[in-house]
C-alpha cells in the first residue's frame, strides 16, 4: 500500500475518531489488531474488541491531529485527546500490515504547570 493512501486511512480515522463514528473510524484495523496503553498495563486484542471499548467510555471526547508523520508500515500521530474538555496529549503509533493497522501503542500525557527553575527561559504555547 503507497504512503499516500495509508495517509488518507489516517485522515479518515482522525475525522471518524472526532465525529464518534466509531464504525468509521475502526475500519482502519485489522480484525486481529492489538492495543496496547502502556501507562495502565492494559492490552486489547481484536478491532470489534477495540471499538467496543472505546465506545463504552462515557466522556465527551474531541481529537485535534497536531502532525502524522509515518513511512512504510509504521506512522505516528501527535493530537490532542479532550475528555470532557480537559486536553492530554497524545501519541499513537500505528503499525500497518497489509494496509490495516496490526497493533497501535497509545502513550499519554496531562498538561502540568512548568518548572520554576525554568521559568526565565519558558515561553508558553497552547
Amino acid at each position: 500500500m503507497a504512503d499516500s493512501d495509508i495517509r488518507a486511512a489516517l485522515d479518515r480515522h482522525w475525522a471518524a475518531s472526532d465525529a464518534n463514528d466509531f464504525e468509521a473510524e475502526h475500519q482502519i484495523y485489522r480484525d486481529d489488531a492489538v492495543l496496547d496503553y502502556p501507562q495502565s498495563g492494559e492490552r486489547i486484542r481484536g478491532r470489534r474488541n477495540i471499538q467496543s471499548s472505546r465506545a463504552a467510555q462515557p466522556n465527551q471526547k474531541r481529537f485535534a491531529v497536531r502532525r502524522i508523520i509515518g513511512a512504510g508500515d509504521l506512522w505516528i500521530t501527535e493530537y490532542v485527546l479532550t475528555y470532557d474538555g480537559v486536553p492530554s496529549y497524545t501519541v499513537s503509533i500505528m503499525e500497518f500490515v497489509d494496509g490495516k493497522v496490526a497493533r497501535e501503542t497509545q502513550y499519554f500525557g496531562d498538561p502540568f504547570e512548568p518548572g520554576p527553575s525554568r521559568a526565565q527561559w519558558v515561553e508558553r504555547i497552547s
